[in-house]
């Protein structure tokens, strides 16, 4: 066949969007997307475009898509509404606030982070062109930015697990608050830290049938090129303590703090994913589309190092949890990175309620969609 024959037939296939809607499957939009390597079966185009800053994801009830960032300081809520697989409605429902780069649904409300504050928009999605004013479920965390920006997720006990990350690159500070993921009730109130020893956790999510938390963790840096590698974590139980900043993975004192306690006291990572890459965030694949070797893994949003020599990370990776708790990865999704210059950072990943991955990427201000067809 010829190439212009191989795109037409590619345009005639497709696969169900929100309310069974078909798109096609052909790589679309930006031609970058041809240099995306998945495995067999797997095609990525672009949901929506110029999505500024694109971080932590979340799906609202009526089929939203609301988006968090950074530097932007608002949150974007994304529609599909003609049919075509794109989002073509979209508004910002929040602005001016203090990197809202978490974003997370329960009853009708949005929760957004804001550094020191979680704040609620009730009703949002019958109003998303004239948002409600917010209200603030508390504003009793930290106001240090570095490592401030906070992804959060309600968890299977109904509770909002909030991040407090290290407020530095490496220290031992006095607040336990720090280094750790806390929860709270929706209303704010009962906070208590389930995780010790987390230097930055920017996703994380619950295994589908034990329901026990799993979490990325990004390494120190200024320890070299090559260690410590960042991290895939397990929380068996409740106060469990993951190292930092006493000891890194795979088992590394710290230059500094390691002479004060033993590595073998803390609980160790499921899995190392690469020194400096920067996994961000990750979920549980929980759909049907994909072929039965990715139902229950875990993708992870590599969004690449930014201080070591040879760049290395800007991927999605996946990993297969085991019986014993630790966890085998392998690349599933690379391309964003050429030689030493990359085009785009993936950040968040999210289940689509047709089964399909989207994918947030703050560099190329983009949002993709993975899907299997088979074909």
């Amino acid at each position: 066949m010829t190439g212009n024959t191989n795109k037409a037939l590619l345009w005639l296939l497709c696969w169900p969007l929100l309310g069974g809607v078909c798109v096609p499957s052909l790589k679309g939009g930006d031609p970058r997307l041809q240099d995306i390597e998945l495995p067999a079966g797997f095609t990525i185009s672009i949901v929506a475009e110029n999505v500024t800053n694109a971080r932590a994801m979340c799906w609202g009830d009526k089929g939203t898509l609301f988006v968090g960032s950074r530097s932007e300081g608002v949150v974007h809520a994304l529609r599909e509404t003609d049919g075509d697989g794109t989002a073509d409605a979209r508004t910002v429902v929040a602005k001016d606030l203090n990197m809202p780069v978490g974003v997370a649904f329960k009853s009708g409300s949005l929760y957004v982070s804001a550094v020191s504050s979680i704040l609620r928009f009730d009703g949002i999605e019958d109003r998303l062109s004239d948002p409600p004013e917010a209200v603030v479920v508390t504003d009793a965390y930290p106001a240090e930015s570095h490592h401030g920006w906070k992804f959060i997720a309600f968890g299977p006990d109904g509770k909002l697990y909030v991040p407090v990350g290290a407020p530095c690159n490496v220290c031992l500070s006095e607040d336990s608050i720090f280094a750790s993921i806390t929860r709270i009730e929706a209303d704010g109130s009962s906070r208590e830290i389930v995780a010790h020893g987390v230097r930055n956790t920017v996703g994380f999510d619950w295994h589908p049938e034990t329901g026990e938390l799993w979490f990325t963790d990004n390494g120190r840096d200024m320890m070299g090129d090559d260690r410590p590698d960042c991290e895939l974590n397990r929380l068996a139980k409740a106060g469990e303590h993951f190292g930092y900043p006493f000891c890194h993975a795979p088992g590394v004192p710290d230059p500094e703090f390691g002479d004060q306690r033993n590595c073998s006291e803390f609980t160790p990572a499921a899995a190392i994913l690469g020194p400096h890459t920067a996994p961000l965030g990750m979920r549980f694949y929980t759909g049907q589309q994909f072929p039965e070797k990715y139902r229950n893994a875990i993708f992870i949003a590599q969004h690449g190092s930014w201080n070591r020599s040879t760049p290395i990370g800007y991927r999605l990776m996946v990993a297969f949890p085991q019986p014993d708790g630790t966890a085998t990865t392998e690349v599933f999704a690379d391309g964003w990175l050429k030689g030493s210059s990359a085009w785009g950072r993936p950040v968040d990943v999210l289940v689509a309620p047709d089964g399909s991955l989207i994918v947030s990427d703050d560099a190329a201000d983009m949002i993709y969609r993975i899907s299997y067809t088979g074909k």
